[in-house]
């Protein structure tokens, strides 16, 4: 009987590892020259690194990486040794980039925070690198731990969703965060962690992805003209659907077209020589795969 091995290869392509590399070093540039600076604790084990720095004077990579352990323990009890090992070197990398980065600069940051204007300052600029950084750490298929092991612990064994917990979680380390530096610090952090929270958002979903637009064309009189433009002028397909419309309980046709985005004000214009008419949805489509598009067995070889 053949011994089975398990693969444990955490990246699939150069990709991966510049985002991974670069995403740690923004990350902890936000960390140790905008938020311990400013004395904004952040959420995570970033917050809790934060809280240790300002009661204590502990190093805050350091505290980051012993709290990222015990989480990456957590990990792999109930997720596995990937998804542990993932979270180990995104959070090991990061932790060490802090330390490095705050020896360097004493964590006295860029700033004169002696005005407030200054620390918020810090707070959005600080939560765009934050959110930035972690973004890319997360398009490498790496994470970077903290309250994010422990909400998916949760949600796995309780009916309280993910985003419930990660929110309560870093809610108590931004109030504790708030006890240790002041109530106005408080909410300055909040404000970083929204602005870091959109970005990581943006990151994920529009930074390097395959974005493009479903649209929807309903045109009574004008489908034929419309698909043959579509195929011959932009290179497209699409599909055409039948449904029966709630007031008039007649059955009506209508196409599906999915284009890049740069194709979008072509279409649209095509739609409008043919049938000025016709009516059209537009939604945004993440990720686009397959003819035409990017390939089916690259992104899922990427996703897995």
């Amino acid at each position: 009987m053949k011994n089975k091995t398990v693969h444990l290869g955490l990246f699939t392509s150069f990709s991966d590892y510049l985002y991974l590399f670069s995403g740690v070093i923004i990350a902890a540039v936000a960390t140790a020259t905008f938020y311990t600076p400013a004395r904004i604790t952040g959420g995570g084990a970033i917050g809790v690194g934060a809280i240790f720095y300002f009661l204590f004077g502990f190093d805050q990579g350091v505290v980051m990486l012993i709290t990222n352990f015990f989480l990456f323990l957590i990990g792999i009890k109930f997720f596995g040794l990937k998804y542990g090992l993932r979270a180990l070197v995104g959070s090991t990398l990061l932790s060490f980039c802090v330390s490095i980065i705050g020896a360097y600069t004493g964590y006295r940051g860029v700033l004169d925070y002696s005005s407030d204007v200054n620390i918020l300052l810090s707070a959005i600029f600080g939560g765009v690198l934050m959110g930035t950084g972690i973004g890319l750490v997360l398009k490498s298929g790496c994470n970077t731990g903290g309250t994010d092991i422990i909400a998916q612990v949760v949600a796995a064994f309780t009916p309280f969703a993910f985003g419930t917990v990660q929110f309560v979680c870093n809610a108590v380390i931004v109030v504790t965060g708030g006890i240790v530096t002041g109530i106005e610090q408080m909410f300055f952090s909040i404000i970083a962690m929204f602005c870091s929270s959109q970005v990581v958002n943006f990151v994920i979903t529009g930074f390097n992805t395959n974005l493009a637009k479903a649209c929807f064309i309903f045109s009574d009189y004008h489908l034929p003209e419309i698909s043959e433009r579509v195929m011959t002028e932009l290179h497209r397909s699409g599909t055409v659907l039948h449904g029966t419309g709630i007031y008039t309980a007649k059955t009506r046709s209508f196409m599906l077209v999915v284009v890049p985005n740069n194709q979008l004000q072509p279409l649209t214009k095509i739609i409008n020589t043919e049938d000025p008419k016709a009516f059209v949805i537009v939604t945004p489509a993440y990720e686009v795969m397959g003819k035409g598009f990017a390939q089916l067995k690259k992104v899922a070889d990427k996703k897995s």
